[in-house]
């Protein structure tokens, strides 16, 4: 388990738990966080779940693979820390993970 914030692009917080294994993007459609619209469902063929990961997490979280570079091409106001949470499978190591989201998904 982790515990994972994610922060609406005007500043409303949601910190929830997201069980490992899942990725980011099911931990806040499993709790109903808003601002992650996730309309592929996770199968990175969109860019709805466009988050800006918080810089102190980035070398936990990875780099985005060349499919998740491509769909970010689609994703509006995109920054060097932005990633695809249904690319970001939660683990322990990332309990305190904070994400932000930008102000539109589409």
């Amino acid at each position: 388990m982790a515990r994972i914030k994610y922060i609406e692009f005007d500043g409303r917080e949601h910190e929830v738990e997201v069980r490992s294994g899942l990725s980011v993007m099911e931990g806040a459609v499993k709790n109903n966080v808003p601002g992650i619209d996730a309309d592929c469902g996770g199968a990175c063929a969109c860019a709805t779940c466009h988050v800006y990961v918080d810089e102190a997490w980035a070398a936990k979280t990875g780099t985005a693979s060349a499919m998740e570079e491509s769909m970010l091409d689609f994703a509006e106001e995109v920054q060097p820390n932005s990633r695809l949470s249904c690319q970001i499978r939660v683990t322990d190591a990332l309990d305190g993970l904070v994400v932000r989201m930008p102000q539109s998904q589409h």
